[in-house]
């Protein structure tokens, strides 16, 4: 984990992010970096202003037992199941840390200082169970700067707007494709409008949309190397960042529009763009690529402790990077699409796979988990 001296070394290039209006938020979260007060230095010196967690986050946290062995024997005596024990050590988690972050919460009147959990995968198909889960995961909680991570999927989407229209914050992640980012701003629109006619105040709700970046260029890179021409082979690299930049298009005109207009006005907050997956998956890549050319104002970033090491260290943040793209964005999409590789089959193919890994992620933590509390047991009998 970063030390205080190395955040407060590399606190100049974070400084200069979030000057440009990015927040800079931790992709990751375990009991050690909150008790060892790590996470507390992060927030103190290198601009860090927010955590998501996901269940491969907490299958690497919680998998190795580290810090977690007291309370594992409490869960293990009291007999409570293997989905108990692993929400209440996620939760305790996720509570614990929003406490760290609250005073960012405050000073940004709930814009930042946000920690988010994520919805049991397995229900990713199935609306009803994730609207209770979401329900359930914002009591369990118990803190105002709690988000609730609902994914992209289709049943997803009613909801997202189900869940906004209770007045629960939500992180929608695993998005991949523009059209379903359109679809995610609908529904978060849709859910304020909701909670809006059942007289919530709109300006304690707020919204991130996770777009992800670095696993659309790992998979159409694969496809532009079977390619194997100059022009498939110069399109490297340039196709998850011409998605990105084109979901903010997307952002602007949407939040840009009339039917936003009329929650602006009623103190509503913008579902602000996250960039989620922006650690490099192809060593041959500047580690700070989904970082450096994603710089545009009123978006969060996310990154993995090496990506915000490495930014810190050798980040190139030179202004905006987004919205002077749009025109080459679209030229290198359809440049994609022009040797045969289908940006629809791509997009599909990735929120397929994203919640087959958070699922097998979930499973992983649950066998885990499981085997603890049964050798707890037989050492406390």
């Amino acid at each position: 984990m970063i030390t205080v001296t190395e955040a407060t070394a590399a606190a100049g290039a974070l400084k200069r992010l979030s000057d440009e209006g990015v927040s800079i938020w931790l992709d990751d979260l375990s009991r050690k970096r909150i008790t060892s007060g790590n996470l507390a230095g992060l927030v103190e010196h290198q601009h860090v202003v927010g955590v998501t967690t996901n269940p491969s986050i907490f299958q690497a946290a919680i998998g190795s037992g580290e810090g977690y062995e007291e309370q594992l024997a409490d869960l293990a005596v009291r007999g409570v199941t293997v989905e108990e024990a692993v929400r209440m050590m996620t939760t305790q988690d996720v509570r614990a840390a929003a406490d760290v972050l609250r005073p960012v919460y405050e000073a940004t009147d709930g814009r930042d200082g946000r920690v988010s959990i994520e919805v049991d995968p397995r229900l990713a198909h199935r609306t009803d169970a994730t609207v209770a889960e979401a329900k359930q995961l914002a009591w369990l909680v118990d803190r105002p700067n709690v988000m609730i991570k609902i994914p992209a999927t289709e049943a997803g989407l009613p909801a997202i707007t189900e869940v906004i229209g209770l007045g629960i914050s939500v992180n929608v992640t695993l998005i991949f494709s523009l059209e379903r980012y359109r679809a995610v701003m609908d529904a978060y629109l849709a859910g304020l409008e909701k909670a809006g006619a059942a007289g919530i105040d709109l300006s304690g709700i707020h919204s991130v949309a996770s777009f992800f970046v670095s696993r659309v260029d790992s998979e159409i890179d694969k496809r532009l190397a079977k390619v194997g021409t100059d022009e498939a082979l110069a399109l490297k690299g340039r196709a998850a960042l011409a998605n990105a930049r084109l979901a903010y298009e997307a952002y602007e005109e949407v939040f840009g529009g009339d039917r936003w207009a009329a929650l602006g006005a009623a103190r509503a907050n913008r579902q602000r763009p996250l960039w989620a997956s922006t650690g490099v998956k192809d060593p041959s890549y500047k580690d700070t690529l989904y970082v450096d050319e994603l710089v545009a104002p009123g978006t969060v970033n996310t990154m993995p402790e090496a990506t915000l090491r490495a930014t810190g260290d050798h980040g190139d943040v030179r202004g905006d990077t987004v919205t002077g793209g749009y025109a080459q964005a679209r030229a290198d999409l359809a440049a994609v699409e022009g040797l045969g590789i289908s940006y629809d089959e791509v997009v599909a193919q990735l929120e397929d796979e994203g919640v087959a890994k958070f699922e097998a992620a979930w499973q992983d933590l649950l066998e885990a988990v499981a085997t603890s509390l049964e050798h707890k047991g037989v050492e406390g009998a």
